[in-house]
């Protein structure tokens, strides 16, 4: 096993990274030295925060495979996983570069409890029916997205080149839960119906999406404008009717306050590393 992410895309061909073989390295000629001018105590903080939505996120979408409608959905399913669980390991590892302790993207993922996590509850929240995690992947990926393409333009240049390469990965993610939220909100009575109880269950994590936090890199108000834009034109091609919004609770997933999901699911995703700690393979 490699000791960072770094290292494993430095390997030419290696098949045990996320991405698989075949790819380009999007840290190919850039510094990872933390700028001069960057607030290496702030890129550490957002970096986990990014990290953690697209490593749970990333979670939640494997638990799919084997369980989704068609073959062809697994194996989509199981890609846009990878792409997260690449973004998760890259951010996870400049995480630890930028607040000095140069702890490993599997020591963020493994050895941490659930209060430590900074993900948007959105993400932990159990898979539900197949509605329900479209409509969800679909309110995420539009929501990240806009963020993604606002960090291009980072101070950082790894945290710029590996938003650039989550442009392109989640410009696809978006369009896969695009197209099955039309397609279950514009089919049959049943399906429109599990679609908008399944859009209706997602919403109320939708505001926390935009509450803000001081770490935050990108003011995640400012997106907020484009994501009502995308996911309007969504609804309205899927005849679905747009939930009222809720307020949003004094205590977020941010601040490492989360539901009972994430503790089950940690439970899951931690529990080789803590039965065998140290151990490589």
């Amino acid at each position: 096993m490699f000791d960072n992410a770094y290292e494993a895309l430095s390997s030419e061909g290696d098949a045990r990274w996320a991405f698989g073989t075949g790819f380009a390295d999007p840290l190919s000629g850039v510094d990872t030295t933390v700028p001069a001018d960057v607030d290496a105590s702030a890129l550490a903080a957002y970096c986990l925060m990014l990290a953690d939505d697209a490593l749970v996120m990333s979670h939640r979408l494997q638990e799919w495979c084997t369980r989704a409608p068609e073959l062809e959905d697994e194996v989509a399913l199981a890609n846009i996983g990878l792409d997260l669980l690449g973004q998760a390991r890259l951010l996870l590892t400049r995480a630890g570069k930028a607040d000095g302790t140069d702890r490993s993207d599997d020591d963020f993922a493994f050895l941490r409890e659930a209060d430590d996590f900074r993900n948007v509850r959105l993400v932990e929240l159990d898979n539900g029916d197949f509605a329900f995690s479209m409509a969800r992947l679909l309110v995420f990926t539009t929501w990240r997205l806009a963020v993604l393409q606002r960090l291009v333009m980072s101070p950082d240049p790894v945290l710029a080149a590996i938003a650039a390469k989550g442009v392109k990965e989640v410009t696809y993610h978006r369009d896969y839960a695009a197209q099955w939220v039309v397609r279950l909100g514009d089919g049959t009575e049943l399906s429109h119906e599990r679609m908008q109880a399944g859009l209706d269950a997602v919403w109320p994590y939708v505001g926390e999406l935009f509450a803000g936090h001081p770490s935050e890199l990108v003011d995640p108000a400012s997106v907020r404008d484009e994501f009502d834009a995308v996911i309007t034109q969504v609804l309205d091609a899927a005849g679905l009717a747009r939930p009222e919004s809720v307020g949003v609770q004094e205590l977020l997933g941010r601040d490492g306050s989360h539901t009972s999901s994430l503790v089950e699911l940690l439970a899951v995703m931690q529990s080789v590393a803590r039965a065998h700690p140290g151990a490589t393979w």
